[in-house]
């Protein structure tokens, strides 16, 4: 049996957390603020009622161009952060749920997009380039999503077809930064092509799918719902699910072990792009967050998960 509950260390975790969006500003259920840097300079919030999923209120984000032409690592961002104090362990599970809906124009390029992440605190000196442990992403208009860990000395093998064998995730090696990504998910338009880059299966991560697709960028307002429980010993366990659907179960090496990483994971959504001309956007709504799955999903679906 598989618990989706958080121990009685993670007390952050225990105070369900929610926003619907519907003042002028953050309510002070959701635990949520926006960062200000000079990245997320780029970004415009705006409390907004004519385009909802609940209610009378959503969020809308979107970034705008502000990198200089040299710098290749600059990025824009209209990113949604969880407030510190209320940060969860890195070893505690924890539920998320928000809603999202793309703007027109959805980019349809081969670009950096993501819509939401989670991470692991770093530490002020830690050495590397640490990625979130799960991502929501966008490329050539795709929907996609991606777990990350460390490199692995493992042995590994060539995916056949575009597909590894049973018990096993397809990963991209990023020897450069010491870690490895590997494709969990994507919508029902992912062809093998689009995963290119995932020319390696690894065993180190296991991903169970549930004969459900995300749901495409154009189809309207997307429910999500995450358990996140990061392992980079090899037990960690991600449930996603989409517009009350299962999608995928994620188990095994699942984050980031390296010197210098803080002991909360956080998580922050809106769009985030490396630099790009023209304005991006997106819609938000429906923020939740609880040890208790019922507080972001039915009951009868968390009965099943039981």
């Amino acid at each position: 049996m598989l618990c989706f509950c958080s121990s009685a260390k993670a007390q952050p975790a225990t105070r369900a957390l929610v926003d619907g969006f519907e003042g002028r500003d953050f309510s002070e259920t959701g635990g949520l603020y926006y960062r200000e840097n000079f990245e997320q300079s780029a970004g415009r919030v705006e409390f907004q009622n004519k385009v909802t999923r609940t209610g009378g209120g959503a969020l809308r984000l979107s970034v705008r161009p502000i990198c200089p032409p040299v710098d290749d690592d600059c990025s824009e961002r209209a990113e949604i952060w969880e407030k510190t104090a209320l940060r969860v362990p890195y070893t505690e599970g924890v539920w998320y749920g928000f809603a999202v809906k793309f703007a027109d124009p959805i980019p349809r390029d081969d670009h950096r997009y993501l819509i939401a992440q989670w991470k692991r605190e770093i530490e002020p000196g830690a050495e590397g380039d640490f990625s979130p442990f799960l991502a929501l992403r966008l490329d050539k208009g795709k929907l996609f999503a991606t777990v990350e860990t460390n490199l692995l000395p493992i042995v590994e093998d060539t995916p056949v077809d575009g597909a590894c064998r049973a018990g096993e995730a397809p990963v991209w090696l990023r020897p450069d930064t010491n870690q490895m990504r590997a494709l969990i998910a994507a919508d029902a338009t992912w062809t093998p092509a689009d995963s290119g880059l995932f020319d390696t299966c690894t065993a180190a991560i296991t991903v169970k799918t549930h004969g459900n697709a995300l749901p495409e960028p154009g189809s309207g307002w997307i429910d999500f719902a995450v358990f996140t429980k990061p392992g980079p010993d090899g037990s960690g366990h991600i449930e996603l699910f989409a517009n009350g659907k299962p999608i995928v179960t994620v188990t095994g090496r699942i984050g980031h072990a390296d010197k210098g990483l803080g002991q909360n994971q956080y998580f922050k959504f809106g769009p985030y792009r490396a630099a790009h001309p023209g304005e991006w956007a997106l819609y938000y709504d429906d923020f939740r967050r609880s040890s208790r799955c019922t507080d972001v999903l039915n009951d009868e679906i968390c009965d099943v998960l039981k």
